[in-house]
């Protein structure tokens, strides 16, 4: 049955105060997202006290002023100057799902972690020789992906970035593969084709090595590589952080300096004289001239010793040139 046009207008009608009546609601009669329903996660995966503060202290929770619209269910407040603040339970949450998804990985290597940001290569190279995964730190080759040609061609299961704005390129070529992708989002990044958005700060040196150490370590206890929960990890967090190539190179230098130096006593180097104390003694083992030697008798002859040998030079030059010479013919 065909309808007319005011069939029509009385649909579009409907329509429309059906949609008009749907957003005037009062704030308190909206439905919930269930983006903001807390996660059921078994007891043994929940934080402890000491994770917590870690993450406080690395300062996982400040966000920039910015925020994405995707980022604002991570959201605990926005603090008077402006600045985001991060819900660490949100981080922790998602640190877990990260590491069992990388845990579900049949093959550690078929797990691409990429930083190109500096202060996230470190962490990514620790976390690739701790878990098995394969490290891109630094510039990511466009075509690693996608490119079968390139040396640097690659066919991973799962990649896992530090930042979504600065590995760009790998997450667009991810979603052309259909490689799933693991980031580490703060509020304004962007979460475009990014399958688990692990909320953090990913701008401080503290915050990217903490979670990158964080989920290494959950990754470890799920695989069975530490026992429980109540064993810590022998692995230093220090180990993940970012460290400036000029800093340690001073600090090669000071260790390849030669030890006391500088210091007096047992440590000085053994010169044979005393590091304090008296100059004028005499060091062992030497002896000098007493104060009432006589030097004239010293010498004795020195004129006669070194005086040349005599004799008839001439004589000596004629009688060789009178002697016959041998012919070799």
């Amino acid at each position: 049955m065909a309808s007319g046009p005011f069939d029509r207008e009385i649909l579009t009608f409907f329509l429309f105060r059906t949609t008009t009546v749907r957003h005037r609601l009062p704030v308190e009669e909206r439905p919930k997202s269930p983006k903001m329903a807390p996660a059921n996660l078994p007891s043994i995966f929940n934080a402890t006290s000491q994770d917590i503060e870690m993450l406080l202290a690395a300062q996982a929770h400040l966000g920039s002023k910015n925020l994405q619209v995707h980022m604002e269910p991570y959201l605990w407040k926005t603090r008077a100057d402006g600045v985001n603040v991060i819900n660490v339970g949100k981080t922790w949450e998602k640190i877990v799902l990260a590491a069992r998804i990388i845990a579900a990985v049949d093959n550690p290597a078929d797990i691409c972690v990429i930083s190109a940001r500096p202060y996230g290569q470190r962490a990514v190279l620790k976390f690739a020789a701790h878990t098995g995964a394969v490290a891109i730190a630094g510039r990511f080759t466009p075509g690693s992906f996608t490119n079968y040609i390139t040396r640097s061609f690659k066919e991973p299961r799962l990649i896992i970035v530090t930042d979504p704005r600065t590995d760009a390129q790998a997450i667009k070529e991810a979603s052309y593969v259909n490689i799933p992708v693991i980031a580490l989002c703060d509020t304004d990044s962007p979460t475009e084709y990014v399958d688990v958005a692990i909320p953090t700060n990913n701008k401080g040196r503290h915050s990217i090595g903490l979670v990158w150490w964080m989920l290494a370590r959950e990754v470890l206890r799920l695989r069975g590589t530490i026992y429980n929960r109540e064993t810590p990890w022998d692995t230093m967090v220090d180990l993940y952080f970012y460290r400036d190539p000029e800093a340690e190179a001073e600090e090669k230098v000071e260790e390849e300096k030669l030890p006391g130096v500088e210091e007096e006593g047992v440590a000085a180097i053994e010169s044979g004289f005393p590091a304090t104390g008296d100059w004028d003694a005499q060091a062992p083992g030497f002896t000098g001239a007493q104060a009432g030697a006589n030097w004239d008798g010293a010498g004795d002859e020195w004129a006669a010793a070194g005086a040349a040998p005599t004799g008839d030079w001439a004589a000596a030059g004629d009688a060789a040139a009178a002697a016959p010479k041998e012919s070799s013919w």
